[in-house]
């Protein structure tokens, strides 16, 4: 275990359990250890944004499928590899924590709340602001990306 992680668990005992998420969040910015973790969830993101952005546009353009089920195949395959990756490096969790199902379990009701989300924003700029879809789901990604960080830190992947 690492001195900051060792830390973090030190006082996370010594918190009361009545902390408001807003102190969580306020704690949390002004920790070096955060911000690496941001930085490497923003690695993981983009990977997941390159494997979304590829299957979309190959369920779109290769498989004739309807923007929306491109979407709905895509965020399969990317939440997949983004579990994997954030579970193991970004949050360096392993089968000595909370067991995987529950993280997953987690992990899966805020990249459903985020793709929900990115999906309204997609058809909003498709279907209202007659935007090419491909664009359209690149900037739908983006939008909803640091809301899913913070749910995933402090819920899904939380100690």
């Amino acid at each position: 275990m690492t001195e900051e992680a060792a830390a973090v668990r030190v006082a996370a005992a010594a918190r009361p359990a009545s902390v408001s998420l807003g102190a969580r969040v306020r704690s949390g910015v002004r920790r070096r250890g955060a911000w690496l973790q941001l930085l490497r969830f923003a690695v993981v993101g983009v990977s997941g944004y390159v494997v979304n952005l590829a299957v979309f546009a190959l369920a779109l353009n290769g498989a004739g499928l309807s923007y929306l089920l491109a979407a709905t195949a895509a965020f399969l395959v990317a939440v997949s590899n983004n579990f994997l990756w954030n579970r193991r490096w970004t949050f360096k969790l392993d089968e000595h924590h909370r067991p995987v199902h529950h993280q997953a379990a987690r992990f899966l009701t805020v990249s459903v709340a985020a793709f929900l989300v990115g999906l309204a924003l997609l058809a909003a700029l498709v279907e209202g602001a007659g935007m090419p879809e491909v664009p359209a789901q690149a900037i739908a990604i983006v939008a909803v990306t640091p809301l899913s960080f913070l749910a995933n830190k402090l819920w899904s992947f939380g100690r």
